[in-house]
């Protein structure tokens, strides 16, 4: 018949102590819980939606993917470029990596410890000649209990910070399609604006020679001669500041996809043409707004972690228990550690409790507390400024169609009196200033115009970018973009 060991009062009362202190560790958490901030917002624009703005529902997918809205493959291929390739998106990309980290490290301090060490000591006496060996073999554990919480709060924090460097990244993301797409506006709006000096440089230029003409034949006085030449070389001087201006912002482009400058010039040298707008666009309401912008969402798990630090100051102010032990195993020869070892075991606890530190520690608190209302205050004020972007692009976006309309009509009235003045002053019936005032209008209105038109599709990409749009894009084929995007789904979710 068989018999049960005896279990000694100690050892029991030793373990309902360990029981008592693990439920504990499982039900106490000091500090306060952190709570989303809820924001009171209007529930429509102020700015009036016109010019094909709406605020219906936005679609996730236009608004994930809206460069596709432009109807652009050179733009599309630019940005799918920058995405693979731009140095700060990867960057972003590499503090994503080092939070997940971090938590980690901070995760794995909620576990115990475990050492293993070993030694092996010789020793020989000059008279004697002996040889005496000694080996020995351990492993030490150590547990610090989390009975009130700081390190399940510590925890909180890194996994709040985690997702803000996640939220960093969207927010860098959103950031360079924006980027890439106002340069390859700005590119073709100079593309237009040379074109159309270069078109007026040829009119002046029959205009010059015609004047010539009725100089040297005593139809008209040099006077005329000299305007029309200062009228020409002016149109002159500004295509190479235009050129300037193309050349910058193809540079720009080539940085942003991560090339050296020049990488591109070849590939844009076509005129293709500024893009054209959607029709219609719905922009949603400013409740949406806030779940799209990746800087007001960052601000958010910014605040969910000061909140959490709150937290680990306050358990500083409790008692810690950690519990540590001991077994090891000592020989006098290799062989005998495995076989006729002494063997050596010890354990025991360590309440610590802060008594005296001077007041610092609720110091450290009072510290963490005003972080924390530092984020609430960098929160709030983060909507207010997505707000007032999104409220700011809603009008450029609309008014700057209405001056290019103004500037269409004014670009047709300007042409026709440009030829009017042309054929007076070739019959003879008005003088050369109103040809000169005609061709300068002309050129002037046909320029604003170009300007207004790559105006119009910048203002779109900034109030896509203000909508928060881009960010959620999926690209499988960039292995690294979609891993990154897949842990943070993950995590959403």
């Amino acid at each position: 018949m068989r018999h049960c060991k005896r279990v000694s009062a100690p050892l029991v009362r030793y373990a309902t102590l360990i029981f008592m202190i693990v439920t504990l560790a499982g039900c106490t958490t000091v500090g306060p819980n952190y709570i989303r901030p809820e924001t009171s917002l209007s529930t429509t624009w102020h700015s009036e939606l016109k010019s094909g703005l709406t605020d219906g529902e936005m679609n996730l997918q236009t608004q994930a993917e809206w460069w596709f809205t432009l109807n652009d493959p050179d733009l599309t291929s630019l940005i799918d470029r920058a995405i693979k390739k731009n140095l700060s998106l990867h960057e972003a990309m590499a503090r994503v990596r080092e939070a997940r980290a971090r938590r980690g490290i901070t995760h794995a301090d909620l576990f115990p410890t475990l050492d293993a060490s070993g030694s092996a000591e010789w020793s020989r006496g000059s008279k004697a000649k002996e040889t005496s060996e000694f080996y020995s073999a351990s492993i030490d554990s150590s547990w610090e209990f989390d009975i009130f919480g700081g390190k399940r709060r510590s925890l909180e924090a890194s996994q709040a910070d985690l997702e803000a460097k996640q939220e960093d990244l969207h927010d860098v993301l959103v950031s360079l399609l924006a980027e890439v797409a106002l340069n390859y506006v700005e590119v073709r709006t100079f593309q237009r604006r040379i074109a159309v000096a270069e078109a007026n440089l040829a009119v002046q230029n029959e205009t010059c020679r015609l004047t010539l003409w009725r100089y040297q034949a005593g139809l008209s006085d040099e006077l005329a001669v000299q305007q029309a030449r200062y009228n020409l070389e002016n149109t002159r001087s500004l295509i190479p500041t235009l050129r300037i201006g193309i050349e910058n912002a193809m540079n720009r482009i080539a940085v942003l996809l991560g090339e050296q400058a020049g990488k591109v010039h070849e590939e844009l040298k076509k005129t293709t043409g500024i893009p054209t707008a959607p029709l219609q666009i719905a922009v949603g309401l400013p409740a949406d707004i806030l779940r799209q912008r990746p800087d007001v969402r960052r601000s958010e798990r910014e605040l969910a972690a000061e909140t959490a630090r709150v937290g680990v100051a306050m358990a500083d102010l409790y008692p810690k228990l950690s519990l540590s032990g001991f077994v090891g195993l000592e020989a006098l020869s290799l062989n005998g550690l495995f076989s006729s070892a002494t063997k050596t075991t010890s354990g025991g606890s360590l309440i610590t409790w802060p008594i005296f530190r001077g007041g610092a520690i609720l110091q450290n608190i009072e510290v963490k507390s005003a972080l924390q209302e530092q984020a609430l205050i960098k929160y709030e004020a983060a909507v207010l400024k997505v707000l007032e972007e999104v409220e700011n692009a809603l009008v450029a976006y609309a008014e700057e169609q209405n001056r290019r309309y103004a500037l269409q009509e004014a670009e047709n009235a300007s042409k026709k009196a440009a030829e009017l003045a042309q054929q007076k002053y070739e019959a003879g019936l008005t003088d050369f200033n109103n040809v000169m005032e005609a061709q300068r209008s002309l050129l002037a209105f046909q320029d604003q115009l170009a300007q207004s038109n790559g105006a119009v599709i910048s203002n779109l990409v900034r109030l896509y970018k203000a909508l928060g749009g881009g960010w959620k894009s999926i690209y499988p084929d960039d292995k690294e973009i979609a891993f990154e995007m897949e842990k943070i789904n993950e995590i959403e979710n």
